[in-house]
């Protein structure tokens, strides 16, 4: 039987969906300068997305970054970043740019001697582990196979804010997201009707957002790492809080997959909230919009015309350079000025208590707009803004994905996507 071929690695149409080799080098290169900063002599990246994000595919393996001040670095002569494989290889070379890649991919030592290998690659101590991202036991067996070479520090941090500053490349990939994610709305406008379920509703966005290359899961960094992206809720079912930690429960398919759409049919005159999640390439786009079969009622119209205001207020204030906990101060002082304090972003005792979360290759990136955030959203920065009401007959809001930039904040959900309530 023949060997399969990298030729079968591809996008629609045969497109290279590679991350380009400029973007990884210019990755690691900064992480390497960051380390040094960090006073941390290397990085051994395990977690699944950054070695998307550093090596350009997520094969079993782990990634050795060297501190740019290390003798394993190129700057000090050693051979730079090196990706240890377990498999699998041929996929690896190819997803790093294959003889353009600024990697070195060899196949995984052994484990006991793995510690003997980093230091002959020129690593003076013990490399730091991503204690944030990789299960506790995974952790400690690296920390004991290192021990030779000293304590294992974490570097989770050092990885996360470079992260938190998306490239050019990076911010075309949500733009291109946020017009599938377009075509998910239209799907959900087109689908809605009388005693339909909300999963046939879901799954109308589904069928969009798979045609058009979604992978099938949303990175998420907060254990338990669960997130249903296609969160339908209609009526009462929209007031039902779940383990997810978000203004919005929904009924969910069954208790294992407890939150966003359900059996629950939709009726005339009730609010239907859809949440959609796109991931283009491994870039997430979030919004937010209503729909109703028939009016609304007034306070429902003016309930979605109060959190527009408070969206707008949180936009302001990140755009002209204040801190997210001031964010959410002055979004959720408002709010509450609007007689909505037992209300925002869910009802007690299951309140969510933020009005914004960083978007990025995983769904809950940081900053967050929240109180104890005391920095700012820094230019290249990501995040969905999302002030939504709840109340025991149906939740309301909207949310868009934001990027920061020398002017104040940019839509990045596409502009056309400015109809806030749909009746159908």
């Amino acid at each position: 039987m023949a060997s399969w071929s990298t030729d079968d690695l591809s996008g629609p149409d045969g497109e290279d969906w590679r991350v380009p080799v400029q973007e990884l080098e210019a990755r690691l290169n900064n992480l390497s300068q960051r380390l040094a900063n960090a006073e941390i002599p290397g990085a051994l990246i395990q977690n699944p997305v950054d070695l998307y994000y550093y090596a350009g595919g997520r094969q079993n393996g782990t990634l050795f970054v060297p501190a740019a001040n290390s003798n394993a670095s190129i700057s000090q002569g050693g051979d730079g970043a090196r990706f240890f494989v377990r498999r699998s290889m041929n996929r690896a070379i190819f997803e790093s740019g294959e003889s353009d890649s600024p990697l070195v991919i060899e196949k995984f030592p052994s484990l006991r001697m793995f510690a003997e290998k980093l230091s002959k690659l020129g690593l003076e101590q013990a490399p730091g582990l991503q204690y944030g991202e990789i299960p506790a036991d995974f952790a400690q067996k690296f920390r004991s196979v290192l021990a030779p070479l000293g304590n294992a520090v974490d570097c989770t941090q050092e990885i996360h804010q470079q992260r938190e500053v998306k490239s050019d490349w990076e911010i075309e990939m949500m733009r291109e997201g946020a017009k599938i994610q377009l075509q998910m709305f239209d799907a959900v406008k087109q689908s809605i009707a009388t005693d339909a379920t909300e999963l046939a509703i879901a799954a109308a966005a589904e069928e969009v957002s798979r045609r058009y290359g979604f992978g099938g899961s949303v990175q998420m960094r907060r254990f338990p790492l669960q997130c249903d992206r296609a969160v339908v809720v209609s009526g009462r079912a929209g007031g039902i809080p779940s383990f997810f930690d978000s203004a919005v429960g929904g009924i969910g398919a069954n208790p294992l997959a407890g939150m966003g759409a359900g059996f629950n049919k939709l009726k005339p005159s009730q609010p239907i909230l859809v949440d959609l999640v796109h991931v283009h390439r491994g870039y997430v786009v979030d919004a937010t919009r209503m729909y109703s079969i028939g009016r609304l009622s007034e306070a429902w119209e003016q309930r979605l015309s109060d959190m527009i205001e408070v969206s707008d207020s949180v936009v302001a204030s990140l755009g002209r350079g204040d801190d997210c906990s001031k964010a959410w101060e002055v979004g959720s002082q408002l709010a509450n000025s609007m007689g909505y304090h037992e209300h925002l972003m869910g009802m007690e005792p299951d309140q969510s208590k933020f009005l914004g979360h960083s978007v990025g290759l995983q769904l809950d990136e940081s900053p967050v707009v929240a109180k104890g955030f005391d920095r700012r959203l820094i230019k290249g920065g990501v995040m969905a803004i999302e002030p939504k009401l709840v109340y025991p007959d149906g939740s309301i809001g909207i949310e868009d994905t934001w990027l920061q930039t020398d002017e104040g904040l940019e839509k990045i959900t596409h502009e056309t996507n400015n109809q806030w309530l749909t009746y159908c």
